[in-house]
């Protein structure tokens, strides 16, 4: 992304370049020009953004060495270290100094000086490590990423301890220059998709990137899939671990969340706790996973098909019930599925929207509260409210809320389908979506993978979840050269000795 700074040289004149720094930064109240004379008559130019710069070491490491040190030259400064700083780097370029300065470092410029320091003073205030709220766990780490990029990459530096994990950073918007880091683990990692990922970051063309959200519309396969094809997460343990598997993570500052592609389907079906309790408990939670999953997409338009098409294949003794239930209902059975998920999704909204304690309480006291009334009043069947309430409790057994909303989308065609086509119309739905998943990708890797196209060898984490010293071998659609992870003769006490 080309800046908007005009690309000059700075001038060994003190008052050119800050007549040139203070047209830039014309009505920007929030940065600093601070004028300093030394002892031998010499001036020099602080410069930094208020709020972003840590005026107290500013104060300490950076004025003080240069007030009582002789300054010769902006090299002898750095040379002689008389700035005790971690980072302390020249800029002859204007553009260049005008962004580190809106980063959060100082610049000091110096008359008779055509290169200016620039010290790594960032200190604004940051959100500390907390749990994330929205992968909340049992059992695992507590810690999530925050909006602050190198404190992102530190909690994935402190797991995986290795020369081998590489980070790359990119500038992305016009105004905002973002940065976001591509990380990835050398040798592991696919070339293509990692050039890939490259080629799709450095294309982006945009004014300002506030979330994580507008880079993944930009990377995406196929934008009007209602299938994500790019995780997100604000766990450092999930990236870790997708990172072992050959992923790439894209991690953006001034968000919580990050990507990791490509993605699978099955990926948005595995929470993180998978993976750290016992692999036969894990199994029968994914089995019932699975199910959940079917029921929150198919139960609602099964019951209008069987209901409205097909009573027949009910049997009797139910069928009497659900007939008594729907005596005086004015509405088929399609119409009144179509009311109640509606306002079940609007309940669902208004409790996210509003603040915690105020939105547990609307969905909780609207649906009993409207449920109940509108049984009684008889607009709607009891049978209604149970299928439409099972079908949002199986929806929140979902792990991820993007692919959560996949399904709540899809539920309402399916509907339309089975009230006007009966299981007729349930098949052609389900097999329009079973094709478009099968059809879908993510840089270059099937979506259904390793189903659709079928690898025995890496099954042992799809349906079910094998024991850890039995998954030997990385996925290999994902992963790149180095394919095995554990070593043979891991199973417990079938140890060789050496």
């Amino acid at each position: 992304m080309k800046s908007d700074i005009p690309s000059q040289m700075l001038s060994e004149d003190l008052s050119v370049n800050e007549k040139s720094l203070k047209e830039i930064f014309r009505n920007c109240t929030d940065v600093i020009f601070r004028p300093i004379r030394l002892n031998d008559n010499k001036h020099l130019l602080l410069i930094y953004v208020d709020g972003l710069c840590d005026t107290k070491t500013l104060e300490e490491v950076v004025l003080k060495p240069l007030l009582e040190g002789i300054l010769q030259d902006v090299r002898f400064v750095i040379d002689e270290r008389l700035i005790a700083v971690a980072q302390v780097q020249m800029a002859s370029c204007l553009n260049d100094l005008v962004d580190h300065v809106l980063k959060g470092d100082a610049a000091i410029l110096v008359d008779g000086e055509n290169q200016a320091i620039i010290a790594d003073l960032k200190g604004f205030d940051k959100r500390g490590i907390e749990e994330p709220t929205t992968e909340s766990t049992v059992r695992g780490p507590r810690d999530g990423f925050t909006e602050t990029l190198r404190t992102n990459t530190m909690l994935i530096r402190r797991r995986i301890r290795s020369s081998k994990l590489k980070m790359e950073t990119y500038s992305v918007g016009k105004f905002s220059k973002t940065d976001i880091v591509i990380a990835y683990i050398e040798g592991i990692v696919q070339d293509v998709v990692l050039e890939e990922v490259r080629k799709r970051i450095k294309r982006i063309q945009i004014d300002g990137v506030v979330d994580s959200g507008y880079i993944e519309d930009f990377i995406e396969d196929l934008p009007y899939s209602p299938f994500p094809q790019v995780q997100n997460t604000e766990r450092p343990d999930i990236v870790c671990a997708g990172l072992l598997e050959g992923k790439v993570a894209i991690i953006i500052d001034n968000t919580p969340f990050t990507l990791l592609v490509p993605m699978t389907f099955w990926a948005g079906l595995q929470a993180s706790e998978d993976y750290y309790e016992r692999f036969i408990y894990t199994t029968f939670v994914r089995w019932l996973r699975y199910l959940l999953l079917n029921i929150a997409l198919f139960l609602p338009s099964l019951y209008v098909a069987t209901t409205t098409f097909h009573p027949q294949l009910i049997p009797t003794n139910l069928l009497i019930s659900i007939a008594a239930a729907r005596d005086g209902v004015p509405f088929p059975a399609a119409v009144e599925a179509l009311m109640m998920e509606f306002m079940f999704e609007g309940l669902r909204e208004a409790g996210i929207r509003l603040p915690k304690p105020i939105g547990s309480a609307v969905s909780i006291v609207g649906a009993l509260v409207i449920g109940q009334a509108a049984v009684e009043a008889g607009i709607i069947s009891a049978p209604m409210v149970i299928v439409v309430a099972t079908t949002g409790i199986a929806s929140f057994a979902i792990p991820r809320y993007n692919l959560g909303t996949a399904y709540r989308l899809l539920r309402f065609p399916m509907l339309i389908l089975g009230g006007t086509l009966g299981l007729f119309g349930v098949m052609i739905g389900a097999v329009c979506i079973l094709i478009h998943l099968v059809c879908l990708s993510s840089f270059g890797v099937p979506y259904m993978s390793p189903l659709a196209p079928q690898i025995p060898a890496n099954m042992k984490d799809v349906l079910i979840r094998a024991p850890r010293w039995s998954l030997q071998y990385r996925p290999s659609l994902v992963s790149g050269r180095n394919k095995k992870r554990i070593p043979e003769n891991q199973k417990p006490g079938s140890g060789t000795e050496e």
